[in-house]
């Protein structure tokens, strides 16, 4: 019996090893060497200097930085908080609706995928600039005289994160509902419970899990793109992604640029650690 044992064991290491190999090379060296270079000085030249040194992460709590730092979390909570509002409903509707209709909803949600979000974000650039068709549309109707601002600002960046990353809520939530016992629904309607109520104790936590997995796919993006506030917000929108871009390709500060990456990254691990908790939890609050 043993030999047999060690023979599967044998198999699952030799297939697994491909996996550990890209791991280890494109993942793990990584990660520790802009670890390593986070604690460096900063050369002349635009280089990294072997000596060690922590005012990399003491300039991370400058002012400024801050100030970076809680723009970026409260874009990143309400580009969530809007996907959840307007992709749980959506998943909800997939889920209760005709096998023909679902695919139909369903394909509505994977096409974005078949294209760039770059050049996605580059529509939104077109239909929302100064002459684009939303306000040619408005004009047209005459409801405004001048062209409104819809380019540049905190609202399109918003816009942009949401429509980006909505399908990441949505397909998780209509996972969880897809799978969920509709059965327990009707169980508590037939107790008395009404529609809202039912929903509230019933779908709800058992659909927990989805929620918790689309907030974790919709957030932690979230906090670091950095090409739709760069396109969408220009120079009045800076969020963390821009400023470590900035810092490596533009201010070639790269161990700056690495120590707010780490910090980015520390922020990151510390969600998912929440968000784990939290499912294991057996409430929905």
């Amino acid at each position: 019996m043993t030999r047999p044992l060690e023979k599967t064991r044998r198999r699952r290491t030799l297939l697994c090893l491909p996996l550990y190999v890209w791991t280890v090379t494109f993942v793990l060296l990584p990660l520790v060497y802009v670890a390593g270079v986070s604690f460096c000085e900063r050369d002349a030249s635009w280089g990294v200097t072997s000596v060690l040194t922590l005012e990399n992460y003491r300039a991370l709590l400058e002012p400024t930085y801050l100030l970076v730092f809680g723009e970026s979390l409260l874009t990143a909570l309400l580009s969530t908080a809007l996907a959840l509002l307007l992709g749980y409903p959506f998943a909800y509707g997939m889920a209760r609706s005709s096998p023909r209709r679902r695919l139909m909803l369903m394909v509505l949600v994977v096409v974005p995928f078949w294209t760039s979000a770059l050049v996605r974000t580059y529509g939104w650039m077109i239909l929302l600039r100064a002459n684009g068709p939303i306000n040619a549309a408005l004009q047209a109707l005459g409801w405004i005289e001048r062209p409104l601002k819809l380019l540049y600002n905190n609202g399109a960046v918003l816009l942009g994160l949401v429509y980006t990353l909505l399908p990441f809520m949505i397909l998780p939530c209509f996972t969880a509902l897809e799978r969920m016992d509709w059965s327990t629904v009707e169980a508590a309607r037939d107790l008395g419970a009404t529609p809202w109520h039912a929903f509230y104790t019933v779908t709800l936590p058992l659909t927990r899990s989805g929620i918790m997995s689309g907030i974790t796919l919709t957030f932690v993006p979230s906090m670091g793109i950095f090409y739709i506030a760069e396109l969408l917000g220009g120079s009045k929108s800076v969020l963390l992604g821009n400023l470590i871009q900035e810092q490596l390709l533009r201010a070639r500060n790269t161990p700056f640029g690495a120590a707010l990456a780490m910090a980015l990254l520390g922020f990151t691990a510390l969600v998912l650690w929440g968000q784990r908790r939290a499912g294991g939890e057996t409430s929905l609050f």
